[in-house]
C-alpha cells in the first residue's frame, strides 16, 4: 500500500495526468477492474496526492506523525473493516464507505499504510527525490544507508553531474 501510495503520488504529480494512466498506475499495484477514473475524479486525487506529499517531504519522524495526524483529523473517517462486499478478505478502511470518492479512499488508504510504516520503523516513511531535475517520492527501505535517490538513475545522473563539476573545476580557466 505505501508504494502504491508513492506511485499514485508521482503519477499525479505530472501536469494533468490522463484518467487512463492513473488507473493503471492502480491495476498496478493491485486494484481490480473495473478502475472507472473521470477528470473529475484525476483532479481530485491530485489534490488529495499534494497533501501526502508534505508527509514525504518530512526531514523527521515527528514532522511526518504530525503531518499524518493533520491528515487523519482533517480527511478521514473511523476505522472500519471491509471486505467490499466479500470480494477480497477483511482490512481496514478510513474512508467513509466502500463506494466512497477516489480523493477520500487515496488520502485514507495511505494515511493507513503510512502510518504503520512511522510507527513500525519510528522514522519517516519516505523522502523526496534529492535529484533537482526529480520530483518522485518513495518509500525508505529498511536498512542500510539513507537513501537520498528514487532511483539508480537518479543517484547515477547526480554522480556524473558532480563528478563532471569536479573536472571542470581542476581544468585550467575552470570552465
Amino acid at each position: 500500500m505505501a508504494r502504491r501510495t508513492a506511485a499514485l503520488v508521482n503519477a499525479l504529480d505530472n501536469g494533468s495526468p490522463d484518467p487512463a494512466e492513473v488507473a493503471e498506475v492502480l491495476r498496478a499495484h493491485g486494484e481490480t477492474d473495473p478502475v472507472r477514473l473521470t477528470a473529475h475524479d484525476v483532479a481530485a486525487m491530485r489534490a488529495a496526492a499534494a497533501l501526502l506529499r508534505e508527509v514525504f517531504a518530512a526531514r523527521t519522524t515527528d514532522e511526518a506523525a504530525e503531518g499524518l495526524n493533520r491528515l487523519l483529523r482533517e480527511h478521514t473517517g473511523a476505522l472500519r473493516l471491509t471486505s467490499h462486499g466479500s470480494g477480497s478478505p477483511w482490512h481496514p478502511h478510513l474512508d467513509r464507505d466502500d463506494e466512497a470518492p477516489w480523493d477520500e479512499w487515496l488520502i485514507a488508504s495511505s494515511c493507513v499504510a503510512l502510518t504503520v510504516l512511522v510507527w513500525d520503523r519510528q522514522q519517516p516513511p519516505g523522502r523526496i527525490c534529492a535529484s533537482a531535475g526529480c520530483r518522485d517520492v518513495f518509500i525508505t527501505q529498511g536498512s542500510g544507508p539513507e537513501r537520498r535517490y528514487c532511483s539508480r538513475r537518479c543517484a547515477t545522473r547526480e554522480r556524473v553531474a558532480a563528478h563532471r563539476r569536479s573536472r571542470a573545476a581542476r581544468q585550467p580557466g575552470g570552465a
